[in-house]
């Protein structure tokens, strides 16, 4: 069950878009990844197999660990246990070192880097493995903007959407994208409608509205209603974006930070 930090979408972005850190369920996953795809495979660890853990150990010993390569135990499920307690006890960041070393080490393996990155997405992590780099996807200071919008209490209406756009983007076991989507495109709306002093004008309204007092320029609000899918029929953005079939994670969280950007944008007007 959630907590009610959870439910409210109060708990920290920087926690649950993880910048800054790793959670439990990030860390065990990604050991999940390397113990399914390596050190369980037939004779990784035995020296009546194929016993790959002793070369392995000894490049992790001197280019990772810079330690001496005789100081490794004896048997290979030793060594194992010798790197599963470094990989559990170590700060988060050095999480993700490791996981270069060991993705470069095994670049042959072409599922690695599918898995690594199914899992970083899955849990939210503001990182992706790319050609065995880990890359930032999130940038800090979005982070920042996106907490700072959720604080604001002299525009509840509108924080309140973007808390339950991330609330619904950060559900792990039923996250609901196309929903949160909504919930980021209905922040704008709100605060559109703010700023325009219209309290039942359509999105698109209420930008043409921006548009002609010069509140927002011509060029912008193309762009803006371009970007969401906006048309002139009846289900306007919503109806657009939300029957693409193939919505996910990526677009939700775009989605969220954008609309989080230009809902400031719109603030700074007023």
């Amino acid at each position: 069950m959630k907590t009610f930090s959870q439910r409210k979408g109060y708990k920290p972005v920087s926690e649950v878009i993880q910048t800054d850190g790793m959670s439990d369920e990030l860390r065990n996953s990604l050991w999940n990844v390397l113990d399914l795809l390596i050190w369980s495979q037939d004779g990784y660890t035995s020296k009546y197999g194929t016993n790959e853990i002793m070369p392995f150990s000894k490049s992790l010993w001197f280019n990772y660990f810079k330690k001496p390569i005789d100081s490794r135990e004896t048997y290979g499920i030793h060594i194992l246990q010798v790197i599963r307690r470094y990989f559990f006890e170590c700060p988060w960041y050095e999480v993700y070192d490791f996981i270069e070393f060991v993705a470069k080490y095994h670049s042959f393996m072409k599922n690695l880097s599918k898995m690594i990155n199914s899992i970083l997405e899955q849990e939210l992590a503001g990182y992706r493995l790319i050609d065995g780099v880990i890359a930032d996807i999130t940038d800090k200071q979005e982070v920042e903007m996106l907490e700072a919008a959720l604080r604001d209490t002299e525009f509840e209406g509108v924080s309140n959407h973007l808390k339950r756009a991330l609330e619904l983007l950060s559900d792990r076991k039923k996250p609901d994208y196309r929903n949160s989507i909504k919930e980021s495109i209905s922040a704008v709306e709100s605060m559109a409608r703010i700023i325009t002093k219209r309290p039942k004008a359509t999105l698109g309204d209420a930008l043409t509205i921006l548009e002609k007092t010069g509140k927002v320029h011509a060029a912008l609000k193309a762009g803006f209603s371009n970007l969401y899918g906006y048309t002139s029929d009846e289900g306007g953005i919503r109806h657009a974006m939300l029957e693409e079939p193939n919505i996910d994670v990526n677009d939700a969280k775009f989605f969220l930070l954008s609309c989080t950007s230009f809902v400031n944008y719109l603030k700074s007007k007023l």
